[in-house]
């Protein structure tokens, strides 16, 4: 029941909130009070490079946007940081491809 009503809060589209743990390097959206987890997992592949290597939505929380917040928080802190990005994430390659940000394009390896 209480996973019910989480989802219910998700579709009255009650703001979601990113969570940058940079010790743990990943990117986290909790879903279901603590224990339900969207990630985007990253690695320093050099002292201003990043691998941004995984995203994972829960199936029951999919298709609602989750995974476009993380890919946009991801982005933005390669941005903030002036990092460059490698892209081993189909889905922060599609994110990046349908959002052509001039900041985000310019520090993308190819």
């Amino acid at each position: 029941m209480a996973q019910a009503s989480q989802i219910s809060a998700l579709e009255l589209n009650c703001p979601i909130k990113v969570e940058h743990d940079r010790k743990r390097r990943q990117f986290t959206v909790r879903l279901n009070g603590s224990h339900d987890r969207a990630v985007l997992l990253y690695e320093y592949i050099g002292k201003k490079t990043v691998d941004l290597q995984h995203t994972e939505v829960p199936d029951a929380y999919r298709g609602r946007g989750i995974a476009k917040h993380l890919a946009k928080a991801a982005m933005d802190f390669v941005v903030e940081e002036d990092l460059k990005a490698h892209l081993t994430c189909w889905y922060i390659q599609k994110f990046v491809k349908e959002n052509p940000q001039p900041q985000y394009l310019e520090r993308v390896f190819h």
